[in-house]
């Protein structure tokens, strides 16, 4: 068998799994493809026999063909016209590993070589800012973090289980947290403060003292203020809560995007980028809709660009939402 021929069937099953390449090797019609199977079927069985190894993580990382010597043969014939046979032989050489060790390690370098960014973390420093500011020894840092995402946690379930809220849109843009040694400096940033202060007078009290239960904050002075937005729709956190509503209610997703779009025009933004992903309108194959009105410059840093990513459940499933 010539080293050409050997080739042109080793290219074919190159980086393939070993279970894959036994049936590409069935079904091609070279007949180089026997001498290169029995190969293959030899080297997995060593490979299980002699070190252990499972034969469906085998993976062919190399399969190379040197040429070899020609056997040359003399062909007998009458009446002296005999003549040679030039025969061409090859040397095959594979080569299986084991991907079952290395799979973690893969996935973990995947996962770290997107080209996607946060746009808020991308402008960090520039035109934004931290949304909680405290100092905590590397110990307890992480502490820190759990804190602020209960007192955040804590701040929306209970605006949800004490307001009427007719169009499903809670209003909360944003909590800041300030601590320091004696205080915690709670700020919310809502679109629509009156519907957390209307019907009782004493319901930030109200709230104070749950999280202060909430947190065990005993020597430790808990402060909070709420802070209006003038145009909550230009933000893109309220407007994420508008249209999960809409989603809810049945609204078609078009339609519930497109009065969003009018609504962000009302507060006099210069552009906005809707995507929305998942079952959209009960639809049984998941897809990703996305619709851009204005100008979007994302590659500008010193562009005040907002970014905020929701998660709604609906009959038909969850479907997620980013908005710029």
């Amino acid at each position: 068998m010539s080293a050409h021929k050997a080739r042109r069937v080793l290219d074919q099953i190159r980086g393939r799994s070993y279970q894959e390449t036994l049936m590409i090797l069935e079904l091609m019609p070279y007949r180089a493809c026997y001498p290169i199977f029995k190969v293959i079927y030899s080297a997995a069985a060593n490979a299980k026999h002699n070190m252990g190894l499972n034969e469906e993580y085998l993976v062919i990382i190399k399969a190379t063909v040197d040429e070899g010597t020609t056997v040359k043969k003399l062909k007998p014939r009458a009446r002296g016209r005999s003549y040679t046979i030039k025969r061409p032989t090859c040397h095959i050489t594979i080569v299986l590993k084991d991907i079952s060790l290395y799979e973690e390690s893969v996935v973990e370098n995947s996962i770290g070589m997107g080209q996607k960014i946060n746009p808020l973390g991308f402008r960090l420093g520039t035109i934004q800012g931290h949304h909680s500011l405290w100092f905590a020894q590397p110990k307890n840092y992480s502490k820190g973090l759990q804190e602020d995402q209960k007192i955040r946690e804590c701040i929306k379930n209970y605006v949800q289980k004490n307001m009427r809220i007719s169009s499903g849109v809670e209003g909360i843009a944003r909590i800041e947290i300030q601590k320091r040694i004696d205080l915690i400096q709670i700020i919310i940033h809502m679109g629509f403060p009156k519907l957390l202060v209307e019907g009782k007078p004493r319901r930030i009290e109200e709230l104070q003292m749950n999280v202060q239960k909430e947190l065990n904050y005993v020597n430790r002075k808990l402060n909070i203020t709420i802070t209006r937005i003038t145009k909550p729709y230009g933000h893109p956190n309220i407007l994420a809560e508008f249209i999960a509503g809409q989603l809810r209610n049945r609204v078609s997703f078009r339609k519930a995007i497109k009065k969003a779009i009018e609504l962000t025009e009302q507060a006099d933004t210069k552009g906005i980028q809707v995507q929305i992903a998942g079952r959209i309108d009960g639809k049984e194959i998941a897809r990703v809709e996305w619709i851009r009105e204005g100008r979007v410059p994302l590659q500008t840093i010193r562009a005040k660009i907002d970014y905020c990513s929701y998660r709604v459940r609906t009959i038909y499933g969850a479907s997620k939402f980013g908005y710029l």
